[in-house]
């Protein structure tokens, strides 16, 4: 099991990597729903590591993963943002430092918790140069957007209960505001959580294959063209 930990500025920090079979490409961090860091999670590293990507998913909530709705919330609320932050940041760090590192930078994807904190990541770590955020939710304050220093992609559903196509757009009028590079999709009919195909019996939204497929191809296409460069 590739379970790793590496140095942050919140001391050692757990996680999974999955590395390219060729051995060096580009890298993404990627960052979990409030489940935790799950097999769904570490599932979406190891696709990564298939397109060519090293691709490290720290363990915001240094423990177990859930399947209730209610302790997610819980461990969701009770992060702090300075240990997520350098989690994320150290995630970059480590990444960029890996022998076959290339590119330009360190992307970032997240879900739900995760699509708010890829964000946050872009604001903030200064490896990461580009953010891939699904349904973006983000319980602790926000980033300054001004300070972002890559371009955004968002996917959203239609049908999202929880971030509405009105949440969405407000979302991305802000970002535009702020002066970021932003490239908003949204899926009809699809639910929050589209893109998790996990199938614990009390999971949030439902599954969209078509929408999670195309969402895909659009992430690694944007994060290849976003990261391209010399390192």
């Amino acid at each position: 099991m590739p379970d790793v930990a590496f140095p942050s500025g919140a001391g050692t920090t757990p996680g999974y990597l999955a590395e390219p079979a060729a051995g060096s490409g580009l890298a993404t961090i990627v960052l979990q729903e409030w489940w935790g860091l799950d097999q769904h999670i570490r599932g979406v590293c190891d696709r990564f590591a298939a397109e060519g990507f090293f691709a490290l998913a720290p363990n915001l909530y240094r423990g177990e993963a859930t399947t209730k709705p209610s302790e997610a919330q819980q461990k969701m609320m009770a992060l702090s943002m300075q240990q997520a932050e350098a989690d994320m940041c150290g995630a970059a760090d480590y990444l960029a430092s890996r022998d076959g590192f290339e590119g330009s930078g360190v992307g970032s994807v997240g879900f739900c918790l995760g699509g708010g904190l890829s964000v946050w990541a872009l604001a903030a770590c200064p490896k990461v140069v580009a953010a891939v955020s699904y349904y973006y939710v983000m319980p602790h304050g926000k980033p300054d957007f001004s300070k972002l220093k890559g371009p955004v992609l968002g996917h959203f559903g239609t049908a999202d209960e929880f971030v509405t196509s009105e949440a969405a757009a407000e979302l991305e009028s802000e970002l535009r505001a702020a002066g970021a590079d932003v490239t908003f999709h949204h899926y009809e009919g699809a639910t929050h959580a589209f893109f998790n195909d996990s199938t614990h019996p009390e999971r949030v939204g439902r599954h969209d294959p078509t929408a999670a497929q195309s969402s895909w191809q659009r992430t690694v296409s944007f994060l290849r063209s976003a990261l391209a460069g010399s390192s």
